[in-house]
């Protein structure tokens, strides 16, 4: 029953052969040709990812309507040390999907005298870890991929959240004067069906601000899969070259996506044979480290800080990639 709710359910496998059979049978076309396979592809991924996306969303902004930003402030403020790094990181996964999302919040955070460590063990853990991201893992790459990246970003925020408070640098935080928005701040008072349209609103504002980016995530993980040799791929990014793990950590950085514009791109280099680490420094580096994303934190962070977090995240991205294609046969 689990394996079939893996294949059927999350990966839509039935969906994958829908498609295929009306474009053999009905239409006549050869999906093996590139063109048609590519056409395939971006169907099918198209159709899967909003399906689970509307579906996930859904289900993971109702349970975040129990977690506004006053409430996580509360339940943050009682712990400190490593047990509050570990706390903010669990926390940043039932909130905002997108860094762009987290940074007002975590702005919020620093206004309201929070430890440096454990906001920032939020401000890594939100974007690039939350139970929605799980659920999409687990329908393109199994249970294993799924819970390893999981678990290795929080790993990553709960590490880099410890390193940046031993530093001591609070004198490098700029005073932000600016009214930052805290969406739903009211909502720990809802009702249910007051928590029902918030779950409603959210999911529609979300999937608005996201669809274009699986959109061209889609249209690039079809162009890798059926117009880019396999060859060339691996050649880059395959085991035999030691800076694969570099080239898409850099590679990510500059792209703006959330966790599910990079799914498409992620299933089109696993399927080309690409290493377990090297996909998942990919999405880490899109997710965490996103270029708007530093832009609007400089607004509070001063130089010196905000190269700090930028350099302890992508170190940490880089020791994860390598250590995981050490023992990627046994992740997927």
């Amino acid at each position: 029953m689990f394996d079939f709710f893996i294949e059927q359910v999350l990966g839509m496998k039935w969906l994958a052969n829908f498609i295929s059979n009306i474009m053999i049978s009905n239409l006549g076309l050869d999906v093996m040709e590139p063109l048609w396979g590519s056409v395939h592809f971006f169907i099918y991924d198209t159709i899967k990812i909003m399906l689970l996306l509307f579906t996930l969303i859904f289900m993971i902004t109702y349970i975040q309507s129990y977690f506004p930003p006053e409430r996580t402030k509360k339940i943050l403020s009682k712990f400190d040390g490593i047990t509050g790094n570990i706390i903010a990181a669990l926390l940043g996964t039932v909130t905002p999907f997108c860094s762009c999302s987290s940074v007002p919040i975590f702005i919020g955070f620093t206004r309201a005298g929070l430890p440096m460590g454990l906001t920032f063990s939020f401000l890594i853990s939100s974007p690039l870890v939350d139970l929605a991201s799980m659920l999409m893992l687990m329908s393109f790459f199994g249970v294993n991929f799924s819970i390893a990246y999981v678990v290795v970003g929080l790993v990553l925020a709960v590490i880099g959240g410890i390193l940046i408070s031993m530093l001591k640098l609070d004198q490098e935080m700029r005073e932000y004067t600016q009214p930052v928005r805290e969406l739903y701040s009211e909502s720990e008072e809802f009702n249910q069906r007051q928590r029902l349209e918030y779950a409603k609103t959210d999911t529609m504002l979300i999937v608005k601000n996201v669809y274009q980016y699986i959109l061209v995530g889609v249209g690039v993980g079809a162009l890798i899969h059926n117009w880019v040799p396999q060859e060339m791929i691996l050649a880059v990014l395959g085991d035999d070259n030691p800076f694969g793990v570099l080239i898409v950590t850099m590679i990510g950085v500059p792209i703006y996506a959330d966790i599910f514009g990079t799914l498409p791109i992620a299933e089109a280099l696993y399927l080309a044979g690409v290493p377990a680490g090297t996909i998942l420094a990919f999405m880490m580096a899109v997710t965490a480290l996103s270029l708007p994303s530093i832009i609007m934190l400089s607004n509070v962070l001063k130089p010196k800080l905000l190269g700090v977090f930028v350099g302890i995240v992508a170190v940490g991205i880089l020791i994860i990639g390598y250590f995981f294609n050490a023992f990627s046969s046994s992740l997927l």
